[in-house]
C-alpha cells in the first residue's frame, strides 16, 4: 500500500532470508547502544578503554548507517531497534548541540589556547589568526621559537610569561610566573597570576604527556599529577589552558573534572573537535575553570598547524 512500508513477504525475497538479515540490523542496533552506555566498561587495557572512550561520541554516526540498513531491508522491528542507539546518543551527547543558555554579556575576560605544533613554519600567521578574536591572554603549546612568535602579538600582549615549550601572553600585568611538574621530568606547564582589571586570575598553561594506541600510562599520570596541584591550589579564581591530550569524555580525564567546569560545554555549542584540524575527530585542548563563569566558548580553524584554536568567554 501506497505510504507504508512493503510487507516482506511481497518483496520477493523469502521472508526467513529477509527475517534473518534484519536480525543481523537489530544486533547491530543493540550493540552500538550497549556500547555508547557501557563504553566506561570496556577495560583500559593497553589503552583500549580510553580510546573506546574517546570516539564515542562519534558512534552516533552508526544511527544513520543502520537506519539505512533496515530501511534496505524493509524490516519494521530492525528500523525500530535503531531508535535505541538513536535515543542513547541524544541523552549522552543532544545537549551539547542545544544553544548555549549562557550570553556574552557581562564577558569581562576572554582566553585563547593553540597548540601550535612542533615544526610550525609561520606560528606569527597561527598566532595571528588568533588576536582576530581579541582575547586578553593566550596560551600557548610547542613553542619552538619564541622569537618568531612575539612580532605577532607582542604590540598587543606586552606581558609574557614561558617555560620551556608553553607561554602564556596577556593584556595586563603577569604578577608572578613559575613552571608546574607534570611527572614528565621536565617541566611542560606553567602557572601564572594575571592581574586582571576585577582581580587575580591564576592561569595555568599546559601540555600533557602524549598518548598514543596502546600507550596512555604517561599521560595518565600527568592528568593526574595535574589534578593534584589544582586541588592543592588556594586561587579562587582559576584557568587552565592547553592541550592535555585527553577527551572530556576519557575516563583518564575524570580527576580533572571533579574539579574543574568545562567552558566548552557550559557555553559553547558542539562537541568543539580540535584535531586533527583539517577533520577533527576529538577535542585534546581545553578551557577549563572554577570561580568565574563561563559566558562563550569556540574553536578557531588557524593555519600552518594541526590543531584547531579553543577559545572561551568568562564572567566576573
Amino acid at each position: 500500500m501506497t505510504g507504508q512500508m512493503v510487507d516482506e513477504r511481497a518483496a520477493g525475497e523469502p521472508a526467513g532470508r529477509r527475517g534473518r538479515r534484519g536480525t543481523v540490523v537489530i544486533a547491530c542496533a543493540v550493540l552500538l547502544t550497549v556500547l555508547l552506555v557501557g563504553h566506561r566498561a570496556v577495560p583500559n587495557v593497553q589503552g583500549l578503554g580510553s580510546l573506546v572512550d574517546s570516539v564515542t561520541p562519534l558512534l552516533g554516526l552508526g544511527v544513520p548507517l543502520l537506519g539505512l540498513a533496515a530501511l534496505l531491508r524493509r524490516s519494521r522491528r530492525a528500523l525500530l531497534a535503531v531508535l535505541l542507539p538513536a535515543l542513547a546518543w541524544a541523552a549522552l551527547y543532544g545537549r551539547a548541540w542545544l544553544p548555549p543558555a549562557a550570553g556574552a554579556d557581562g564577558t569581562s575576560v576572554r582566553v585563547a589556547s593553540q597548540n601550535l605544533r612542533a615544526g610550525n613554519p609561520d606560528p606569527a600567521a597561527t598566532v595571528g589568526a588568533l588576536t582576530v578574536g581579541a582575547p586578553d591572554l593566550i596560551g600557548l603549546q610547542e613553542v619552538d621559537d619564541d622569537a618568531r612568535v612575539a612580532p605577532a602579538l607582542a604590540g598587543h600582549y606586552p606581558h609574557r610569561a614561558a617555560v620551556s615549550t608553553v607561554a602564556l601572553w596577556s593584556r595586563w600585568p603577569i604578577r608572578e610566573a613559575h613552571g608546574v611538574d607534570t611527572g614528565l621530568g621536565w617541566d611542560r606547564a606553567l602557572r601564572a597570576v594575571v592581574a586582571a582589571p576585577q582581580g587575580d586570575l591564576t592561569v595555568y598553561v599546559v601540555h600533557l604527556g602524549s598518548a598514543r594506541a596502546g600507550h596512555t600510562a604517561t599521560r595518565d599520570e600527568t592528568v593526574s599529577a595535574l589534578a593534584r596541584t589544582v586541588r592543592a591550589d588556594p586561587a579562587e579564581r582559576l584557568v587552565v589552558l592547553g592541550d592535555l591530550n585527553t577527551a572530556t569524555t576519557d575516563r583518564a580525564f575524570a580527576p580533572l573534572t571533579r574539579l574543574l567546569g568545562d567552558a566548552q560545554a557550559e557555553a559553547g555549542q558542539g562537541f568543539g573537535f580540535t584535531w586533527p584540524a583539517e577533520v577533527p575527530l576529538t577535542r585534546p585542548d581545553h578551557v577549563l575553570y572554577r570561580g568565574i563563569t563561563p559566558t562563550t566558548a569556540g574553536v578557531v580553524h588557524t593555519p600552518d598547524t594541526d590543531h584547531r584554536a579553543v577559545t572561551a568567554g568568562f564572567r566576573w
